[in-house]
């Protein structure tokens, strides 16, 4: 078919790093794409004419490649079609290749712009899910409380964090997951059974990735899938145990772009109070196009103005967030102004909750902590326009500040199960469902019509002299700053927000009480 294209604006990928290309991806072999649409979320029902005729479009074209439409989401605005290699090649004017790496062994990939049909330009904004390279990392860590080794239970939680009565009742909280990872529900069973605790109703949702459901499925797809069952775990049993009565949806993708989109397209269908994400990577990792973190922000911000508070983790590794060129950096997606970031604590020896660093500041040197700091790619929003933290990096723009809130991420740790053992596990991807469980918990609190509201903006409004952020939190003012080594600059701690720990923990019935009245 000759057809003239025209370049995709946003879609370049860069050649993989330790990466070799060993051969031709095979012309026969399926490929799935989610394609985006223009325009923002639509946040009521009212479905606007001009993106029913782009998917029509869209669809059209795509079906003249060969391509079969499996699904039409009108709200975000995304098509999601498959067919072979071939076709897939020929529509978007690529060339897919297999590609062998170091950490996820052989997989399918490309480099450099892709094309689109020029009937198309203006109207598709992204293709993702050509390129298989990982985009996802899990912000985890490793005792004050009752558990294992001291670590906190769902009891020692309410207690310590000042939860609102109930157990989530009519609550709907979202986890995310990303592959390669496992779900083991007789974990679950037995640590709900350990706090006597009801165990709650948990949906696998599979969106492009099936988890393996036991010990021994998982072990056999690989060594990172067992490890990633452990951290899903703690995920669930932390919003499980805090709120047993909640739906709890877990949905799980692979960790690509398209696994980004997917995630956030059916995040806003499903529409849950909370959606905890404990993944990320540094806002410009070259792997990450700009088109995909645009893609994404836009889903969040839909999601955002539909009342979804989306928790997501400031990473495990201070300032550098795994970039070691001496320069301060912070967590995608963190960093978009339409969710609410977490950073993390611990509690000092003398029982003080602190600042969380655990040297050298980096959990893949043996240490963590409290990602946070200010972005280079999103401006700062109005809400934060008092907030006084400079980028360490000279010249850098005055943009977002993460993190907003923390929780605890180390010392002592929570209490788990895993393989039927309890262990005491940690990390903002800890902290983070923490946060996910309180929202829905205080939603379930409030008057109907306070109920549902993207909670970030907030918590910076002020109200008799301070801010709500200020009424609700209990301020970290001491520990250590969230330098990382190989040496990066770190944030400092400070009385107030900083970008370390943000407004600071939480007290779960200040909470309630400041809500009803914003």
């Amino acid at each position: 078919m000759t057809e003239q294209h025209v370049v995709l604006e946003g879609s370049k990928r860069p050649s993989m790093a330790d990466a070799t290309r060993v051969a031709d991806a095979d012309a026969q072999a399926p490929v799935s794409v989610t394609v985006t649409l223009r325009g923002k979320v639509v946040i009521d029902d009212r479905i606007p004419t001009e993106r029913r005729e782009d998917a029509e479009k869209t669809k059209a074209v795509l079906e003249r490649y060969g391509l079969t439409v499996d699904e039409v989401r009108l709200q975000p605005g995304s098509v999601v079609a498959s067919g072979p290699v071939s076709a897939m090649n020929a529509a978007f004017q690529t060339d897919l290749g297999i590609y062998r790496t170091a950490e996820q062994g052989e997989l399918r990939g490309r480099e450099g712009q892709l094309k689109i049909p020029s009937e198309l330009a203006g109207v598709v904004t992204g293709v993702f899910g050509l390129d298989e390279r990982r985009v996802a990392r899990r912000a985890a860590a490793q005792g004050a409380g009752t558990g294992v080794h001291g670590s906190f239970t769902p009891a020692d939680l309410e207690r310590h964090y000042d939860f609102p009565d109930g157990l989530g009742e009519g609550q709907k909280i979202g986890i995310a997951e990303f592959a390669p990872c496992g779900y083991f529900g007789s974990d679950l069973q037995a640590f709900c059974a350990s706090h006597t605790l009801p165990t709650p109703h948990v949906d696998v949702v599979p969106l492009g990735f099936h988890p393996p459901r036991t010990l021994h499925a998982a072990r056999q797809l690989s060594p990172q899938a067992e490890d990633g069952a452990g951290e899903v775990m703690m995920d669930v049993e932390i919003i499980a145990g805090l709120c047993p009565a909640a739906r709890i949806p877990v949905y799980f993708v692979p960790w690509t772009q398209k696994g980004w989109i997917d995630l956030i397209d059916q995040a806003i269908a499903d529409r849950p109070v909370a959606l905890s994400v404990s993944y990320g990577l540094p806002e410009e990792d070259p792997q990450l196009s700009s088109a995909a973190r645009d893609e994404v922000y836009k889903r969040l911000e839909g999601a955002a103005g539909l009342g979804v508070t989306v928790c997501v983790a400031s990473g495990d590794d201070g300032a550098g967030a795994q970039l070691e060129d001496g320069a301060a950096h912070v967590s995608f997606p963190s960093t978009s102004d339409s969710v609410l970031a977490v950073g993390g604590s611990e509690i000092a020896s003398a029982g003080q909750e602190v600042s969380w660093w655990e040297a050298p500041g980096r959990r893949n040197a043996g240490g963590g902590a409290s990602g946070g700091g200010v972005s280079a790619v999103v401006d700062r929003p109005q809400w934060q326009d008092n907030i006084d933290v400079d980028s360490l990096n000279p010249g850098a723009p005055k943009g977002r500040v993460v993190p907003d809130v923390a929780a605890l991420a180390g010392a002592p740790g929570y209490d788990v199960t895993f393989e039927g053992q309890p262990q005491a596990l940690g990390g903002t991807s800890a902290a983070t469902p923490v946060w996910a469980a309180l929202i829905a918990r205080v939603d379930a609190a409030l008057p109907a019509g306070k109920r549902q509201r993207f909670l970030t903006p907030l918590l910076y409004k002020s109200i008799n002299g301070q801010t709500v952020g200020q009424a609700v939190c209990r301020d970290i003012s001491t520990g250590h700053d969230n330098r990382s080594n190989p040496p990066s600059p770190g944030y400092p701690v400070n009385t107030g927000y900083d970008a370390v720990t943000g407004w600071g923990i939480p007290d779960g019935t200040a909470l309630v009480k400041e809500l009803q009245g914003v």
